[in-house]
């Protein structure tokens, strides 16, 4: 990922009615295709119904703190943090955001007039080397501050940008000071919405910066359909997890769908009928009365016969001869003298 951007992931373009923008891409195809275009509407419109589970999005750290949005190469996030940018306009709080990857015209393509009109652009990508901005990249996070007493919303594209570019435990301590801003000017706890492009960092930053977030968002999916796996801590510190159907219509609406059901649990088997297993065999198993009695007949080699047993058991008087050779030597004395030593 360079200064220029991140390419997007899989996605649907669309033309959108909002201001003669330029095309978009959407994680989910097949739920963009399929869906009829909802015009933008106010704060309680959402985009094709399921209002309980857009609440759930909306009500991502709505106490304020760090809410991470992580993307892959395959499922781009850029449209989900523009979707939630949107709907906290409408709801009339103040936006701010601090653009390190596109450029502010590209960020705002796409956006309704309502929404342009109440975002604040810090556009750090037009001068990547800090020439005119800020010398270094926590000084460009510097560029949001909370001001006044209404909600706020920032939204960093992208973290990664300045995770590559700044130590982990400089940003992370940045990103603390952030979000639980100034109790002196009496600012409300902003809410942070930091777009993290996970396979660009290891395990180590990555759990750092999930260590920090109250909410984590998770896009994947299996197919044309994304999917969010939404991560909430709750202040009490129980921890919840839910996965949803997610897609991000032409005028950056959110539409969020509960998971298919698995279908009713299949029909158990019925059991395996009984074979026997002797039904088809090719010899017998049982010997008939004449194999018996040919049997008993039989005399194993082993087995010895009465009389054998007699001659082994009393056997005749016996006397062993031996006649000298010429070569024995009887010398007890010297028993290596054949041996000429």
């Amino acid at each position: 990922m360079g200064d220029s951007g991140r390419s997007t992931g899989r996605g649907v373009t669309s033309q959108s009615g909002a201001g003669g923008a330029r095309g978009h891409e959407f994680p989910s195809a097949a739920a963009v295709t399929s869906s009829p275009r909802v015009p933008a509407g106010g704060p309680g419109r959402s985009g094709g119904g399921g209002g309980g589970r857009r609440r759930k999005m909306e009500s991502l750290a709505v106490g304020g703190g760090l809410v991470l949005l992580r993307d892959s190469l395959e499922w781009e996030g850029r449209s989900l943090l523009k979707a939630l940018i949107r709907e906290a306009a409408h709801k009339g709080e103040q936006v701010q955001v601090l653009g390190c990857e596109v450029s502010e015209e590209e960020f705002r393509d796409g956006l309704d007039p309502e929404t342009n009109s109440r975002l604040v652009y810090h556009d750090v990508f037009g001068d990547p080397w800090a020439w005119t901005g800020p010398g270094r990249p926590l000084e460009a996070l510097a560029l949001l501050r909370p001001s006044g007493s209404a909600s706020l919303t920032m939204a960093v594209d992208s973290l990664s940008w300045l995770l590559l570019r700044t130590p982990c435990p400089a940003l992370c301590q940045a990103l603390r000071t952030l979000t639980f801003g100034d109790p002196s000017t009496g600012s409300r706890r902003p809410r942070v919405l930091g777009l993290l492009h996970q396979e660009l960092h290891a395990d180590g930053p990555l759990g750092s910066l999930a260590h920090l977030a109250v909410a984590e968002v998770t896009l994947g999916g299996t197919g044309p359909q994304a999917t969010a796996q939404i991560r909430h801590r709750r202040p009490g510190g129980r921890v919840t997890e839910q996965t949803y159907l997610l897609s991000v219509l032409p005028d950056l609406s959110l539409r969020t769908q509960d998971l298919p059901s698995q279908g009713p649990p299949a029909a158990p088997h019925p059991p395996p009928s009984t074979v026997d297993p002797m039904a088809d065999l090719t010899f017998n198993l049982h010997l008939s009365e004449e194999e018996k009695e040919a049997r008993a007949a039989l005399t194993l080699p082993y087995q010895f016969s009465s009389e054998k047993q007699r001659s082994l058991l009393h056997p005749s008087p016996a006397r062993i001869f031996y006649e000298l050779d010429s070569d024995d030597d009887l010398d007890q004395d010297d028993p290596d003298d054949d041996l000429d030593v």
